[in-house]
C-alpha cells in the first residue's frame, strides 16, 4: 500500500528518508511518466512545499540554486551573463507548463543523457549538495551523474542545492539544442558554451555537449585549444577533430551516430560564434 508524507521542513524529510522505502516527489514531470506501474511503491515523500529548497541566491563564494527551484524561476532570475546558457536551456525544457512545475534538481536526478539543464550546469562548474541525517556533502555534478539514470545519491540522502563557484560565474554563455521541433522534444544534440574574453583573447572556455554520450560531456580538448586564442581566430579552431573523440553518440529513432557527429560539430561552432559575438562588448 502506498503511503504519503508531506514534510514541513527539510529535517522532517531527511528523517523520513532515513526510515527507507520512500520515493521523492517534486515537480513529478519525470516521475509519473517513468512509473511502469499503476502506483508508486512505498511512501511518496512530497517535498514541493519545502521553501528551504527553492530560490537562487548569491553567497560569499558564488551562487546557490535550491534543488526545488523551477525552470521558470531560473528564467525569471536576475543573474550574471554567464548564466544565459542555463536560462536558454531552461526555456527548452518541455513547455511553459512543464517549466512551471519541473525542478532543476529533478532534471539532474533523472540523469537522462538528454537532460537539457546539465550541459549548461557543467560549463558553470556546478556542484551538487546532498543532505541526510548523517550530515551534508558536496561533489562535482560531473561525478554525481554516473550514467543513464544513475546518480551518486544514497537512499537516505536528499539533493538540496546546486552551487556555482564565483570563478565560474564569469564571461558570456549560450546554449543551442537540436531537435525535431522547438518544444516538447528530446534533443538530438545540444551544446552549452561559456567563454571569458579579455582584450580580444579567450581567457577561459567551458563547452559541454549533451545527448551524444551516456552523460553530458565537457569538450576538454576544444576548451584547451581555445584558451589564449584571439577572438578572430577562435572559429577556425572549432573543428570536428577536437569534438568527435570526446563523444560516443547512440543511434536511435531521432538520429544515427554519424548525423549526431556532424550536427554536434555544427551547433558547437554556431554556439561559440554566438557567445563570441556577445563577449567583450562586440555587440550591445
Amino acid at each position: 500500500m502506498v503511503g504519503y508524507f508531506q514534510p514541513q521542513t527539510v529535517q522532517e524529510a531527511l528523517e523520513r528518508l532515513a526510515v527507507g522505502d520512500s520515493t521523492v516527489a517534486a515537480g513529478c514531470t519525470d516521475l509519473f511518466p517513468a512509473t511502469e506501474h499503476q502506483s508508486l511503491a512505498g511512501t511518496v515523500l512530497d517535498i514541493t512545499r519545502l521553501a528551504e529548497l527553492r530560490g537562487i541566491s548569491e553567497t560569499g563564494t558564488g551562487w546557490r540554486v535550491g534543488a526545488n527551484t523551477t525552470w521558470s524561476a531560473v528564467i525569471d532570475a536576475v543573474l550574471p551573463a554567464s548564466f544565459d546558457g542555463l536560462k536558454s536551456a531552461a526555456g527548452a525544457v518541455g513547455s511553459v507548463q512543464i517549466q512551471n512545475a519541473a525542478t532543476i534538481g529533478g532534471n539532474i536526478c533523472n540523469a537522462s543523457p538528454a537532460a537539457d539543464g546539465v550541459p549548461a550546469l557543467l560549463t558553470l562548474e556546478a556542484e551538487v549538495e546532498m543532505s541526510s541525517t548523517r550530515g551534508s556533502r558536496r561533489m562535482p555534478l560531473q561525478s554525481f551523474i554516473k550514467g543513464p539514470r544513475q546518480i551518486a545519491l544514497q537512499p537516505d540522502e536528499l539533493m538540496v542545492a546546486i552551487h556555482v563557484p564565483a570563478s565560474a560565474a564569469r564571461g558570456q554563455s549560450g546554449f543551442l539544442k537540436l531537435g525535431s521541433r522547438k518544444h516538447l522534444v528530446i534533443s538530438i544534440a545540444m551544446v552549452a558554451v561559456r567563454l571569458v574574453v579579455t582584450d580580444g583573447k579567450i581567457q577561459d572556455a567551458a563547452i559541454s555537449v549533451g545527448a551524444c554520450s551516456p552523460v553530458a560531456t565537457r569538450l576538454v580538448k576544444l576548451e584547451n585549444a581555445l584558451k589564449g586564442a584571439s577572438v578572430d581566430a577562435a572559429l577556425g579552431i572549432v573543428k570536428p577533430a577536437l569534438i568527435e573523440p570526446e563523444l560516443t553518440p547512440i543511434e536511435d529513432i531521432r538520429a544515427d551516430r554519424n548525423y549526431r557527429f556532424v550536427a554536434t560539430a555544427e551547433i558547437t561552432r554556431r554556439a561559440v560564434a554566438s557567445v563570441l559575438a556577445k563577449a567583450d562588448g562586440l555587440v550591445s
